[in-house]
C-alpha cells in the first residue's frame, strides 16, 4: 500500500471535539477539522480560535479532512486548496450527528453568528 505523506489512515480521531476549546470553559468552535496525520480535532478557521490551523502551522502536518457529518474533503495547508473525496482514515469519519453545530451545548453565545472570523 502506497503512503502518502500527511496521512495515515490509521490514526483516530482525538474526539469528537475540539481538543483546544474542551480545555477551558469559555471556548466553542462553529465547525470541526481533523489532522489527517495525527487524528487532532480542532476548530475550523471561522471559529473563534482557529485551533485546526494553530496545529498545523505549530506542528508542520500538511493535511485536514472535514470532520462534519457528510463532508467529504481535505484541505492541504501546503498548497492551499481543496481536495473532494477524502481518504478513508480510522473511524469515525465526523463527530456524531446529534451533537450541536455549533458547539459544544451550553457554551455557545447567543450571538455567535457576529462572532464568526470571515
Amino acid at each position: 500500500m502506497s503512503t502518502i505523506p500527511g496521512i495515515d489512515p490509521s490514526v483516530p480521531p482525538s474526539g469528537t471535539g475540539c481538543v483546544e476549546c474542551l480545555e477551558t470553559d469559555d471556548q466553542w468552535w462553529f465547525h470541526l477539522r481533523r489532522c489527517a496525520q495525527c487524528g487532532h480535532v480542532g476548530c475550523c478557521d471561522s471559529s473563534p480560535n482557529q485551533h485546526a490551523s494553530k496545529h498545523g502551522a505549530a506542528t508542520g502536518h500538511p493535511i485536514i479532512q472535514s470532520f462534519e457529518p457528510g463532508e467529504d474533503w481535505v484541505w492541504s495547508f501546503e498548497t492551499a486548496e481543496y481536495y473532494d473525496g477524502a481518504p478513508q482514515l480510522a473511524a469515525p469519519d465526523s463527530h456524531p450527528i446529534d451533537q450541536p453545530v455549533p458547539g459544544p451545548a451550553g457554551r455557545v453565545p447567543s450571538n455567535w453568528q457576529e462572532l464568526l472570523n470571515q
